[in-house]
């Protein structure tokens, strides 16, 4: 019997092995210590990098790789290494932030969907459904068309197309987990409801809710990206990913490099926090993982 399936007869769920613990923590002190060395050299590449990423030099426009500039110059003469280097923080940093808005959003919903209630359950779950009736995309491209182009709208918009997955998640983790006689027993006890959420049901769900949270960060930076792209999202002068890509397609069949370099930072982003949700996503529900045999 698997360990998920001694928790449904079980007291207080056991998520963790010895082993299981240790590649956890193997896992986690990794990721920390590459996040640390992306940080110094994201840090060190805004320290000494020598150009800026607004001011254009109209000397140098659309240059190609080279010595000086490793990733060419674009349409105004401005350094792409550089502003690809700066465009991450908008396009990292603010699919971070929705994401973690979104996720927040959903989890709250869920909670009480599950928690609170038939009447609630219902209410809630009928409101997350109409969210979920438009493509994400499409819905974001709508809201921020109808906000007005901006940095602050693109976010927003992208923060209420982002939290139903999470909402139906929790929803469904809490509802299976109110039945288990550790939640049981602690209602028994007199446990006040918001503790027994912070006690029982959000330990067991957290590990679920992380992979599905790794998962909408990508998406988030692909959303930023093609709202970016489409006019609607970080505005220029400011060095966004998506927007390098609009600026520079117009100049795909001359220099090539003003799209590439932009195009590659996406890819490669979206990879890694990918390939970091499916090592979490093993880790925790894989054969060998948390809820394994």
């Amino acid at each position: 019997m698997s360990i998920a399936a001694e928790n449904l007869a079980g007291d207080q769920p056991d998520l963790r092995s010895k082993g299981h613990a240790a590649d956890v923590s193997r896992f986690v002190r990794n990721l920390a210590a590459g996040l640390l060395v992306l940080g110094i050299v994201v840090t060190g590449g805004f320290l000494f990098t020598p150009y800026d990423p607004i001011t254009p030099d109209f000397l140098d426009r659309l240059a190609g790789p080279s010595a000086e500039h490793w990733f060419g110059t674009d349409q105004l003469g401005r350094d792409v290494a550089t502003r690809i280097l700066y465009g991450g923080l908008w396009s990292i940093g603010l699919a971070l932030l929705i994401t973690t808005f979104g996720a927040l959003v959903g989890v709250i919903v869920g909670l009480a969907a599950g928690h609170l209630g038939r009447l609630a359950d219902m209410s809630l779950m009928r409101v997350t459904d109409s969210f979920f009736a438009f493509p994400e995309l499409i819905a974001a491209v709508t809201i921020a068309g109808v906000l007005g182009p901006s940095t602050t709208n693109m976010v927003l918009a992208l923060i209420l197309v982002s939290w139903m997955k999470f909402a139906r998640l929790v929803r469904s983790l809490a509802i299976s987990l109110a039945h288990r006689d550790f939640v049981v027993q602690a209602r028994l006890n007199g446990l006040p409801s918001w503790l027994i959420l912070w006690r029982h049901i959000l330990p067991n769900i957290g590990p679920s809710l992380l992979v599905l949270w790794t998962n909408a960060w990508s998406r988030s930076i692909l959303s930023i990206s093609g709202l970016s792209f489409l006019g609607f999202g970080v505005q220029p002068p400011h060095a966004e990913w998506g927007a390098m890509l609009l600026d520079g397609k117009s100049y795909m069949q001359t220099a090539p490099h003003v799209m590439i370099f932009p195009g590659l930072a996406i890819l490669l982003a979206v990879l890694s926090i990918n390939l970091i949700g499916d090592r979490l996503r093993d880790l925790i529900a894989g054969p060998n993982g948390l809820f394994s045999d």
